[in-house]
C-alpha cells in the first residue's frame, strides 16, 4: 500500500494543540504557572505585564511559524516568544510566496517543515486544517487559528488575564459582543469559560449568533442551562435577551440532562466582570456589508459593567470606540501583551524546557465512548461544513471521512462529530456492507459492538446509499405479495 497519504509515525510523547479542550482545566493552570514564572523572571522594569530580558533554556530549538492567513499579534508573539526563551524562528507567512501557491498541499508542509524545526503553530483559513497537519507532523503542533474552528492560544491570554484581573477564574460574569459566529476566538473562549463555571452573557451582533453546533455543545456537554437575562423575566428592551449559566465546579466533557440542573438565578443579577468585544470576522463572510454593535462610553455606562476589564483579542476596526483607551477598565493592550509570557509556557511545557512537561498527556477529555467513524473517500458520509478542510481539493489524498460518536441527550439517538472541524451531523442513514441494507437508524452505531462498528458504512441521504447498491431495510422486511395462483387448460 502507498504511504503517500498515511500520516506520518508521530513519536508517542508527541503533544499538539489544536482545540483549548486539548488542555485540562489543571494544565491550563499549569501554563499559567510558568507564564507568570516567566513574567517574575524576566521583566520589563516599567510595564508588570511586559516580559523585558531573554533566557537560555531553548537554545538548541527552532520553532516554524506557517500562517496561510493575516497575523501581526498571534506570528510576531509566538516569534517573540521564541526569540524570548532563547530559540530561534523560521516562517513562512505569506501563502503567494510559498510553495502552497505551487499546489503543495497541508500534509505534505508540514512533513517537510518539520525536518526543519522541533515546534510548529499553523494558521490557516480552513476549519480543521490544523488537525489535519498534527495528523501528518512528528512534532508538536499550535492552532494560531483554523477558520471560523478556534484559538486556542488566544484563549489561554484571555483567561491569564482574567485571572490576573479577579484572582480567580470560576463563576465569573462575562458578556461577548459581535460576531460571535464567524469569530474562531469566541468559539474557544466560551467552551473555556463554561469549564470555569463562568456565566456567559452573548451580545451578539444580527445574524452573528454562536453557531448552532457551539450552542449545543455548551447546552449538551458542558453543562450550560439557557435561562433569561433579565432580573424579572420580562424585558427591558436593553438587557440581555439569555445567558449561559454554567456549574460553579470546574468540569470535564460529560453528557447531562437539562433537568439535572439548577438555574442560577444570583448569576442573572450580579455585575459583570469582563466585557468581551470582537470584530467583524468581514473575511469569513461573503455580505461584506453588516450593521455592527459599537461598544462605548455611553454602553459601558450602565452600573452593570462599572468594574468590568472590557477586552479585545484586536485588531479593532470600529466596533470598540478608541477614545474608551484611557479607562481604567481598558484591558486589550495588556492582555495582547500577555501573548509573549503565556506563549513562551505554552512552547516550554511543550519541549520539555521547564521541568514540567505536556508531552505525555492523551487529551483534555475522558476518551470517546464509542470508536471512531473512519472511512477513506469518497465513500459513505463527509463533513456538512463546506469550509472544513475535508472539502479543499489540494488536500483530497489526505483527509478521510472521520467522526466522533456522540450521543445526544435522548437515549436512543447519536450524531456525528466531524474529527477535523468539530461540526454536527444529526440526520443521516447508517448501512451494513455484509447485508447490503441501509435504515435511517442513527443509533445503530451506538448499539453495535466494535466488530460490527467496523462493518457499518454511514451515508448522508438513503438516496445515495441506495446509488451505491444498497437496499431498504425496511422495505426488505416487509412480507412479499403472494403469487396470484394460474390454472391449466
Amino acid at each position: 500500500m502507498s504511504t503517500k497519504n498515511t500520516p506520518a509515525t508521530r513519536h508517542p510523547a508527541t503533544r499538539h494543540i489544536v482545540s483549548i479542550n486539548d488542555l485540562t482545566d489543571r494544565e491550563i493552570e499549569t501554563v499559567f504557572d510558568v507564564a507568570q514564572s516567566f513574567l517574575r523572571e524576566l521583566p520589563d522594569s516599567h510595564f508588570p505585564y511586559r516580559i523585558g530580558r531573554s533566557t537560555k533554556i531553548a537554545s538548541d530549538c527552532i520553532l516554524a511559524s506557517l500562517f496561510y492567513e493575516p497575523s501581526t499579534r498571534t506570528r510576531l508573539s509566538f516569534e517573540s516568544a521564541m526569540l524570548r526563551l532563547g530559540g530561534e524562528t523560521i516562517t513562512s507567512a505569506d501563502p503567494a510566496t510559498s510553495s502552497a501557491a505551487k499546489g503543495e498541499s497541508l500534509a505534505d508542509s508540514v512533513r517537510v517543515i518539520a525536518n526543519y524545526a522541533d515546534i510548529m503553530v499553523i494558521r490557516h483559513p480552513r476549519d480543521g486544517a490544523v488537525r489535519l497537519a498534527a495528523e501528518y507532523s512528528p512534532i508538536p503542533v499550535i492552532n494560531g487559528g483554523d477558520g471560523s474552528h478556534e484559538h486556542p492560544t488566544q484563549t489561554l491570554c484571555d483567561l491569564f488575564l482574567l485571572k490576573k484581573k479577579n484572582k480567580r477564574l470560576k463563576n465569573l460574569k462575562v458578556a461577548i459582543s459581535g460576531d460571535l459566529r464567524g469569530s474562531r476566538t469566541i468559539h474557544s473562549f466560551v467552551y473555556a469559560l463554561a469549564r470555569f463555571g463562568a456565566t456567559i452573557m452573548p451580545m451578539a451582533a444580527k445574524g452573528m449568533e454562536l453557531p448552532p453546533h457551539v450552542d449545543q455543545r455548551l447546552r449538551e456537554e458542558f453543562r450550560c442551562q439557557m435561562v433569561s437575562g433579565k432580573a424579572d423575566g420580562k424585558g427591558d428592551g436593553d438587557a440581555i435577551d439569555a445567558l449561559y449559566v454554567t456549574p460553579e465546579e470546574p468540569h470535564q466533557q460529560s453528557l447531562f440532562a437539562a433537568s439535572e440542573l439548577e438555574t442560577n438565578a444570583d448569576a442573572v443579577g450580579k455585575k459583570v466582570d469582563a466585557v468581551y468585544v470582537t470584530r467583524f470576522q468581514k473575511e469569513r463572510w461573503a455580505d461584506k456589508e453588516q450593521s455592527y454593535p459599537k461598544i462605548d462610553r455611553k454602553f459601558l455606562s450602565e452600573p452593570k459593567y462599572s468594574d468590568a476589564s472590557v477586552m479585545h483579542p484586536l485588531p479593532r476596526v470600529g466596533e470598540l470606540d478608541a477614545a474608551f483607551d484611557v479607562d481604567r477598565r481598558a484591558v486589550y493592550f495588556e492582555q495582547a501583551a500577555y501573548g509573549v509570557p503565556v506563549r513562551m509556557a505554552l512552547i516550554a511545557l511543550l519541549l520539555g524546557l521547564k521541568g514540567k512537561s505536556l508531552h505525555k498527556f492523551t487529551g483534555g477529555f475522558e476518551r470517546p465512548k464509542y470508536p471512531l467513524y473512519d472511512q477513506p473517500r469518497p465513500i459513505g458520509i463527509r463533513c456538512a461544513n463546506k469550509n472544513c478542510i475535508v472539502h479543499d481539493p489540494m488536500e483530497t489524498q489526505y483527509v478521510r471521512n472521520k467522526f466522533y460518536v456522540v450521543k445526544t441527550q435522548s437515549e436512543a439517538e447519536c450524531k456525528l462529530r466531524c474529527a477535523y472541524c468539530e461540526c454536527d451531523i444529526e440526520d443521516f442513514v447508517v448501512a451494513s456492507r455484509k447485508n447490503k441494507w441501509f435504515a435511517a437508524d442513527p443509533a445503530a452505531l451506538v448499539r453495535a459492538d466494535d466488530q460490527h462498528f467496523k462493518d457499518l458504512i454511514v451515508f448522508a441521504k438513503a438516496a445515495e446509499a441506495a446509488e451505491a447498491g444498497f437496499h431498504s431495510r425496511r422495505a426488505a422486511a416487509e412480507p412479499k405479495p403472494a403469487r396470484r395462483a394460474t390454472s391449466k387448460g
